[in-house]
């Protein structure tokens, strides 16, 4: 029967592998010594690139809602400004 890894083990083995290959190691090498097949490794590493790739484009989309909403508080404080103005002139 297989391992159920968390997602912090997984995560955890995706970095101690990465370290590995950096100092030299070959994946395949660096795979069993942690425990896990080679395949299981790629599989988590497209998983995490997929969902890093979905974050970002989360992160692009709030980051244009945060400028719309920027605008629109400047336009109403203006409104705001302009009528204290108004309010403020002696009839």
């Amino acid at each position: 029967m297989a391992k159920r890894r968390t997602a912090a083990q997984i995560q955890a083995a995706l970095k101690a592998v990465e370290r590995d290959v950096a100092k030299g190691l070959t994946v395949g090498d660096s795979c069993r010594r942690h425990g896990i097949t080679e395949q299981s490794y790629y599989r988590w590493r497209r998983r995490k690139a997929d969902s890093a790739d979905d974050t970002t484009v989360r992160v692009r989309e709030l980051a244009v809602e945060v400028e719309r909403l920027k605008q629109l508080l400047a336009e109403v404080m203006l409104d705001n400004q302009m009528l204290r103005e108004v309010a403020q002139k002696k009839w």
